[in-house]
């Protein structure tokens, strides 16, 4: 097991837009920045409609985990981020096509603002033996 925190990132998911990084791996646990929908290659925002943002959100999320040698299984902890909790099952039906079995831990919560005016963040956790 790993003693020391290691830093990921991919090219595979946006660069991040700020001081942070897309992940930090500490010992067998994964530890994943909000992801917005920005695409990976032009940095800009993508999607018209909320499920369409929660399906990039989700995909960022699935390329750093997959760069970190994870996978969405490996998920045990999220935070949804929501502009308008009115958004709440156009994200949820979204999230529900990526967790489909022993879905993680999570709490939605609605927020005054996101980075880019978007209309979803999530952050991640996830561990494996």
């Amino acid at each position: 097991m790993a003693t020391h925190k290691e830093i990921i990132n991919t090219a595979n998911a946006p660069a991040p837009i700020g001081p942070y990084n897309q992940a930090v791996k500490a010992g067998n646990t994964l530890y994943i920045s909000g992801q917005i929908a920005l695409s990976p290659t032009t940095g800009e925002r993508v999607g018209g409609s909320v499920a369409e943002e929660a399906r990039q959100v989700l995909d960022n999320l699935a390329a750093i985990l997959a760069e970190a040698g994870y996978t969405v299984a490996d998920v045990v902890k999220t935070t949804i981020f929501l502009r308008d909790m009115g958004d709440f099952a156009a994200v949820n039906d979204i999230y529900g096509t990526y967790f489909t079995e022993q879905a993680p831990a999570r709490e939605t919560v609605a927020v005054a603002g996101l980075p880019k005016n978007v209309n979803v963040e999530i952050s991640a956790i996830a561990w494996k033996a």
